[in-house]
């Protein structure tokens, strides 16, 4: 019989602050709006927070067993999901990101970030292969580029950004040198140096020294340059192969000015909205970027625009403290715990929030560019608050059974 009184009871009200915060500001955002449906939106948040507090009860009294032997079962059904989205997905603008069912809409994208946590932790927690397999690095790849694939085809650039990270995050709990991690990224820095012929040329020498200094393999190296020369050459290509809405984006990041009334609109008075908030805020209901609708997509995206508004830093800083609450309790139990799999899932669900937060953060900062990656239990959707409290469950279950294997 479970035991509520020995759950991380702090945990859990880290996170139950934060989802009623976003009710709040989602009914702050949307109260001036123009129709009683928008009007309404944070009383459909409340349910679906209803909703995901049932499902955390749920998840909770599940043994990890079963998580551990259904997480390749789990993951294909989300493959199947994918493609099936694409085939009769609806979303604005003609995207396929969600099932609609009347009201409900319910985006698989979600549910295969919760998959490839699953599959990966599987995966790492039982492999025989050495860390620095190049058939371990392959598998685990392909299990991460397939579904990321699927969700750029919807397309959604900023979903499909989390599923790296979540590599990324395991690749490194599951023991991979850091330096290895820097090295399996560098063609990544290529792509953007390579934009100019000189900042890639001296992108490449420090590379080279590095490799000289690190000496992972003569194969590795090989691989790691050939790779690096390949995605400075396609640059231009892939510029070319953008959306014309993410190449706006981008140079709306690197200049809000150039298009203030069209791609750096959104960056502009979003922090047009923080700043004007100042220390304390401007008060309950009281932001003239949302009560103008100014503010755009305010009630998800640019949710965290109406805390810097209304409640100013120390509101802002709140918030922030809250995640970093989280992630700081999830660290201590993934590193506690005897089993791999349950201490792999732990930090790849913690990771995934902490990313989508500073991603989020730094977008509405103008810090990064405009990717439309939703802040955790704060902005407006179902699915996604579902599975943040998911993720929540998860962590706090394993943490009640940190001794078992």
């Amino acid at each position: 019989m479970l035991n509520y009184r020995e759950l991380d009871l702090k945990l859990v009200s880290a996170a139950f602050i934060l989802s009623l915060i976003g009710i709040m500001l989602i009914m702050s955002a949307q109260y001036y709006a123009a129709t009683d449906y928008e009007q309404t939106y944070y009383q459909r948040q409340l349910l679906w927070l209803l909703f995901a507090l049932v499902l955390f009860v749920v998840v909770i009294h599940l043994p990890l067993r079963l998580f551990d032997v259904s997480a390749y079962l789990l993951y294909g059904a989300a493959l199947v999901m994918l493609v099936l989205v694409l085939i009769w997905g609806h979303a604005p603008g003609g995207a396929s990101r969600w099932f609609s069912f009347g009201p409900i809409n319910l985006a698989p994208s979600d549910i295969a970030k919760l998959a490839l946590i699953m599959v990966l932790a599987r995966f790492f927690a039982y492999t025989k292969l050495s860390l620095v397999s190049k058939r371990r690095l392959a598998l685990s790849t392909l299990m991460t580029v397939v579904p990321m694939l699927l969700i750029l085809k919807q397309p959604d650039l900023g979903t499909s950004i989390v599923f790296p990270v979540i590599l990324l995050a395991l690749w490194f709990w599951s023991g991979l040198s850091p330096w290895y991690l820097l090295l399996i990224l560098s063609p990544l820095l290529s792509l953007v140096t390579a934009f100019h012929w000189l900042s890639w040329a001296i992108y490449f020498g420090v590379l080279l020294g590095f490799l000289a200094v690190v000496r992972p393999g003569s194969l590795f190296s090989i691989v790691v340059v050939v790779a690096n020369l390949a995605f400075g050459i396609i640059t231009p290509y892939v510029w070319s192969r953008l959306a014309e809405y993410q190449r706006q984006r981008i140079l709306a990041f690197l200049d809000p000015t150039q298009d203030p009334r069209g791609a750096g609109y959104q960056i502009i008075q979003s922090k047009i909205s923080i700043g004007s908030g100042g220390m304390w805020g401007k008060g309950f209901l009281g932001g003239s970027q949302s009560r103008l609708d100014f503010l755009p997509e305010r009630h998800t995206d640019f949710i965290f625009s109406v805390l810097g508004e209304e409640f100013g830093l120390w509101g802002s800083l709140l918030v922030l403290f809250l995640f970093a609450f989280i992630f700081y309790r999830a660290t201590r139990i993934a590193v506690r715990c005897r089993s791999r799999f349950a201490s792999l899932v732990v930090m790849g669900a913690a990771s995934m929030l902490l990313f989508q937060c500073v991603v989020n953060v730094g977008m509405t900062l103008g810090f990064m560019p405009v990717t439309g990656l939703a802040l955790p239990f704060l902005s407006y959707g179902g699915t996604a608050l579902m599975l943040s409290w998911a993720l929540i469950a998860l962590i706090v279950s394993v943490d009640y059974r940190w001794q078992e294997y």
